[in-house]
């Protein structure tokens, strides 16, 4: 049992799946922070195209 313990403790096997989750997780936060970017400058521009339109 502790040669098992031993062999999965030093495995690597299992670092390259969290390595890809974390770049996908800091992707995720740059698209969310970029999505909420546009879509602030994109609600001025219609309050600006609502405002000329009354």
């Amino acid at each position: 049992m502790l040669k098992l313990m031993e062999k999965l403790y030093r495995s690597e096997e299992g670092q390259g799946l969290v390595e890809y989750a974390l770049i996908l997780a800091l992707i995720a936060v740059v698209v969310m922070v970029a999505v909420k970017a546009v879509g602030q400058s994109a609600l001025v521009k219609f309050n600006e195209v609502d405002a000329e339109l009354q």
